[in-house]
C-alpha cells in the first residue's frame, strides 16, 4: 500500500507468505515497487481486506500488561464476593503484575482458522454469552528460528499488525477439571481473531513501546493504553515462544491485551449489533460488526 492505495503485486508475489519466506529479498523489492508503483491502485476503503497472513502458527501471550492485570484481579475478586475497597483489590493486582516479571512470558496456541479480516463480521458463537474483546499488538515472523536469543528476536520479526483476541469468558474455566483453562472453547471459534488490515514492516516502527492501542464499541472507548505498559516486550515474547516451538515465516505472535476489557466496564459483554473499532498507531484500523450465528 502506498499513500492509502493498494497495488496488486501478482504475479511477482503470489501471496504474503511467499514474501515472508524470503523476507530480506522481498523487502528490498517492495521498496523498489513502492518508489514506482504500477497502475492506479485501489483505495483501501474500497476493498474487503482478508487477514494479511493466515497460514502459519498463531501464538498468543497472556497476562502481559500491568494495568490489565490490576483490573482483572479487581474484577475477579469482586465477582467472587470480595467486599474490600477497590484500592486493596488493586494493590493485590499490582503485586501480581509485578510478580509476572520474574515468571517469564506466558504464551498459548491459537488456530489460524479462527482469523477473519479487519472488516469481517465476528460471529458470536455459543455456548456462552460473555464475549469479550482484547485488541493487541501482533508481530509477524519473517525469519524462522528455534531457541532465539532475546537480543536477536527483533531481527526475526518482519513487521507488526493488529489482532483482536475475542474470548468467551464463562467457558474459559472448566469446573469439572478444577483450575484448568479451556482456551479451545473460549478463544478459537471461527472469526474470533480479526487480524490486519496489513503488515507494517518493522523498520517503520522505531519503538513499538511508543504505539498506542485504542478500541471502541459503538463509539465508546473501552481500551486506551500505551504498549509501554507491557510487562514482557516483543523480544521476550518471541524468544520465549521460540523455545517452545520452532518459529517459521508467516507465524503470528500476539503480545497480550492491555487494560479495558469488558469486566472493567461493568461486564459489558459483546452482543449482536455491536461494532468494534480498533486502532494501533500507524498500523491501520479495524471495524468489525458482531452478529449472531445463523
Amino acid at each position: 500500500m502506498v499513500d492509502g492505495r493498494v497495488y496488486d503485486l501478482r504475479p511477482e508475489f503470489s501471496d504474503t507468505l511467499s514474501m515472508l519466506n524470503d523476507w530480506d529479498s522481498s523487502l528490498a523489492r517492495l521498496h523498489e515497487l513502492a518508489a514506482t508503483p504500477h497502475g492506479e491502485g485501489v483505495a483501501l476503503d474500497e476493498l474487503r481486506p482478508l487477514p494479511p497472513v493466515a497460514s502459519g502458527q498463531l501464538l498468543c501471550a497472556g497476562a502481559n500488561y500491568y494495568t490489565h492485570l490490576e483490573q482483572m484481579t479487581l474484577t475477579m475478586l469482586r465477582n467472587r464476593g470480595d467486599e474490600r475497597p477497590d484500592e486493596e483489590l488493586l494493590a493485590e493486582g499490582r503485586k501480581f503484575a509485578k510478580s509476572r516479571l520474574d515468571g517469564g512470558a506466558f504464551v498459548f496456541a491459537g488456530l489460524p482458522s479462527t482469523m477473519t479480516g479487519a472488516t469481517g463480521d465476528v460471529i458470536l458463537w455459543g455456548p456462552g454469552e460473555q464475549h469479550d474483546w482484547e485488541l493487541e499488538l501482533a508481530v509477524v515472523i519473517g525469519r524462522g528460528g528455534h531457541y532465539i536469543d532475546e537480543k536477536d528476536a527483533l531481527a526475526h520479526v518482519a513487521g507488526y499488525t493488529i489482532s483482536n483476541d475475542i474470548s468467551t469468558r464463562e467457558v474459559m474455566r472448566r469446573p469439572d477439571l478444577g483450575p484448568m483453562t479451556d482456551f479451545l472453547a473460549s478463544k478459537v471459534r471461527p472469526t474470533f481473531f480479526p487480524t490486519g488490515p496489513y503488515i507494517v514492516p518493522i523498520e517503520f516502527v522505531p519503538d513499538y513501546r511508543d504505539l498506542h492501542i485504542t478500541l471502541k464499541v459503538n463509539g465508546e472507548v473501552m481500551q486506551d493504553e500505551s504498549v509501554g505498559d507491557i510487562i514482557h516486550g516483543v523480544e521476550q515474547v518471541v524468544a520465549h515462544a521460540s523455545k517452545i516451538v520452532e518459529l517459521r515465516p508467516g507465524d503470528v505472535v500476539l503480545t497480550g491485551s492491555p487494560a479495558g476489557n469488558a469486566g472493567h466496564h461493568g461486564n459489558r459483554w459483546l452482543v449482536p449489533g455491536d461494532v468494534m473499532e480498533g486502532e494501533i498507531t500507524g498500523l491501520g484500523v479495524q471495524r468489525n460488526r458482531c452478529v449472531k450465528p445463523e
